[in-house]
């Protein structure tokens, strides 16, 4: 548990260190407004079982404020270093959002500089 001031809460649980170092970037991150943990009972139905995804990011650019509902944080991007079932409710997760068709994005990030690349890319989902 760490403490934080850009988040709903006072506090927030890390499940892995990749989790600690995002939180970190987060809050030195002057772009991002607020952030939380999404809590275990969010939950998005797949055809593989819940899917929990790991956070919501407001952040500010260009004086406009956007929502990146859920950033997906793991310790590597890469799919194969993933376990299966891991990757295709991954997938499922990213095609829930597209399949909203509005302004949400589901990226995957293992750092801010991740997000940040993502955010700047225009037109982007991942």
């Amino acid at each position: 548990m760490m403490q934080v001031e850009k988040s709903l809460y006072s506090h927030i649980v890390y499940d892995s260190n990749t989790e600690s170092s995002f939180v970190r970037e987060l809050e030195q991150n002057e772009e991002v407004r607020l952030y939380s943990k999404l809590p275990a009972w969010f939950k998005i139905e797949t055809p593989l079982g819940s899917y929990n995804p790991d956070w919501a990011v407001l952040i500010e650019k260009d004086g406009t404020e956007k929502l990146y509902f859920v950033v997906e944080t793991k310790s590597s991007l890469f799919s194969d270093d993933l376990r299966l079932a891991e990757q295709d409710k991954i997938k499922c997760g990213a095609a829930h959002f597209e399949a909203l068709n509005n302004d949400v994005q589901f990226l995957k990030a293992t750092s801010m500089n991740d997000l940040v690349d993502q955010i700047d890319r225009p037109h982007s989902r991942r």
